[in-house]
């Protein structure tokens, strides 16, 4: 099941890729203002320099949670924790609804789709919308199935001993009473098999969550990093370049939160760290492979881009909602802790205006 769901993964983000042939077309591209030698050769320098701090700035930020296990204070169990998680989600949250939705009805609503469907209907929202459920199904569905193929091989099947389980694990918390004269109660609690389960249940949902988020965070990454490899304007490429470090930075933070928590084995969480490192980098190569064919402002450029900006803006915002957010702040020890739901409020807000700052210069 691993080897199927690394080969899905893959899959999807190879499919931008593929796609680029599509979106390329036989207009020219838009750099008929830096025709020029001394402006194609700029832009170029510009673009490795994009590629190199992009990499930098996604890989590092990707790293310093999973660096953190070795940090007592970055540990997943401490509050740091869950204040650094509320920033990060404040990100993907703001990635999602000022960064990427407004980019996908741009698109689909730009007046070069004549003779359509796109102008009648809101598809950006509709696809987000799709796509929130569709995570939502593909989340649910995972969780159960990841659950249920764990505890079929961890429990023995007709041996007799699951009933003996059963029934003590019965009587454990059958055996809890009170005594009103001594003004004390004792009982077993939860027994080992059942935090055994929970733990396992935990650790299976935090896979699932790393590798959806994941999902969403590179189909946007593609699109962006085409976007700025196929640009040819000095004016454009100079502040994407910085914006879009910092971009990936906090990105990079989330996720790497995200997969400190799932505890993955050294060769998967490498896996995940480079998947999402390379992709912005590669997609700018791309963009400038293609550039001298690629037209942003096509019919089937502004299709593919805006559905995918779409599908991924819902990814993102369900993500960042319900799997993050929801479930640290409805967390026991959070709701136990008044200032540390004080310092998450503030990180969540904080997190969320920096990014939507952002959108200012990308």
């Amino acid at each position: 099941m691993a080897r199927v769901c690394r080969f899905l993964l893959l899959l999807v983000m190879v499919l931008p890729f593929l796609c680029l042939p599509v979106v390329a077309g036989s207009a020219t591209c838009e750099c008929t203002k830096d025709d020029t030698g001394h402006g194609k050769s700029a832009a170029l320098r510009l673009k490795l320099v994009a590629i190199a701090s992009i990499l930098a700035a996604g890989g590092l930020a990707v790293v310093v949670p999973i660096l953190g296990r070795w940090v007592a204070a970055l540990h997943p169990e401490r509050d740091a924790f869950f204040i650094i998680k509320a920033f990060a989600a404040g990100v993907i949250l703001a990635t999602g609804l000022i960064h990427i939705l407004p980019s996908a009805f741009h698109s689909l609503t730009s007046p070069c789709l004549r003779g359509g469907p796109w102008q009648r209907f809101p598809f950006a929202g509709f696809v987000s919308m799709m796509s929130a459920l569709g995570t939502l199904m593909v989340d649910t569905y995972a969780t159960s199935y990841y659950k249920r193929s764990h505890f079929s091989k961890a429990r023995p099947v007709d041996d007799g001993t699951v009933d003996e389980e059963r029934a003590s694990e019965h009587a454990a918390h059958v055996h809890v009473h009170t005594h009103a004269t001594h003004g004390h109660s004792h009982g077993a609690g939860a027994t080992p098999h059942r935090e055994d389960e929970e733990t396992a249940s935990e650790h299976i949902r935090h896979r699932v969550v790393s590798q959806v988020l994941e999902l969403g965070i590179v189909v946007h990454s593609v699109i962006i990093g085409v976007s700025l490899g196929a640009s040819v304007h000095l004016s454009t490429i100079r502040p994407l370049v910085g914006a879009l470090s910092f971009h990936q930075f906090f990105e990079g933070l989330g996720l790497g939160s995200c997969i400190v928590q799932a505890r993955f084995k050294g060769r998967e969480m490498a896996a995940m760290v480079l998947f999402f490192s390379l992709t912005t980098p590669a997609g700018i190569a791309a963009g400038i492979t293609i550039c001298s064919r690629y037209d942003p402002g096509s019919t089937t450029a502004l299709v593919v881009e805006g559905l995918l900006n779409s599908a991924s803006a819902g990814i993102l915002i369900y993500m960042s909602l319900v799997d993050l957010l929801a479930a640290d702040f409805m967390n026991p020890r959070m709701q136990s802790k008044g200032r540390l739901q004080l310092a998450a409020y503030v990180a969540l807000l904080l997190g969320a205006g920096l990014m939507s700052l952002l959108a200012v210069w990308a």
